[in-house]
């Protein structure tokens, strides 16, 4: 009895699977766990930052009381908003959060690029590494937005 009939065909003959779907990404996850990876990948890159940023202001400031404890608040500063980016990546219906958080980073932002001009060289890798850290967040946390906001309205 023929194979075709009971919906059973030899490889040779079997159709092809078509183009690979955009939902899938190159590695062999989807696209939406690869986005939350990054996410908190961009918030550990921040803690990151903070760290040493304080391991700089210690070696920097050491003997200098008041300059030292200003440029650890810096750190705190960077540390607290990587923090608020973690827990954000975590709680995708929590717009309060979203909105904390991208206020945030774009203050970051602005942080950054103002130490690049004090220091005379805005393209200095500190300044643009936490700039575009923090621009990278914003977008997420813009994303966490417009998601949650679908939501609600479903």
């Amino acid at each position: 009895m023929p194979l075709a009939g009971h919906g059973l065909r030899p490889t040779a003959l079997r159709r092809r699977a078509g183009r690979p779907q955009l939902k899938r990404d190159p590695l062999g996850g989807n696209a939406e766990d690869t986005v939350k990876v990054l996410d908190r990948v961009l918030g550990w890159l921040l803690v990151v930052g903070g760290l040493l940023h304080a391991l700089g202001s210690w070696t920097a400031y050491r003997n200098a009381p008041p300059e030292l404890l200003w440029a650890l608040s810096g750190s705190l500063a960077a540390l607290l908003l990587a923090a608020l980016n973690l827990l954000r990546a975590g709680r995708p219906q929590d717009r309060p959060l979203a909105w904390v958080s991208l206020g945030g980073c774009l203050a970051w932002i602005v942080v950054s690029v103002s130490f690049g001009r004090v220091i005379g060289n805005v393209l200095d890798p500190r300044a643009v590494i936490h700039a575009l850290n923090a621009a990278a967040l914003a977008v997420m946390s813009w994303r966490t937005l417009v998601r949650a906001s679908r939501q609600v309205a479903a």
